[in-house]
């Protein structure tokens, strides 16, 4: 995600920043999906899985904001 992310901040033209971003976005819903398996299998402590899973959602809140910003 931060790879992608950082990738998006170079883009070159505003279509290429709304590729790069819907990538991002994907990548965070990604990370959210492995956690929510990691819960579902009990390999992390539900309390960091909490933590994690929250910051996942918020950055996918403000990925998915940044993007509907920039395709206006």
């Amino acid at each position: 995600m931060a790879a992608n992310y950082r990738a998006a901040c170079r883009s070159r033209s505003k279509a290429e920043f709304v590729s790069k971003m819907s990538i991002v976005l994907e990548e965070a819903d990604e990370s959210a999906f492995w956690l929510e398996l990691m819960a579902e299998t009990r390999t992390i402590d539900p309390h960091h899985m909490e933590i994690l899973l929250k910051e996942a959602n918020e950055l996918a809140a403000i990925f998915g904001a940044s993007l509907r910003t920039a395709k206006r």
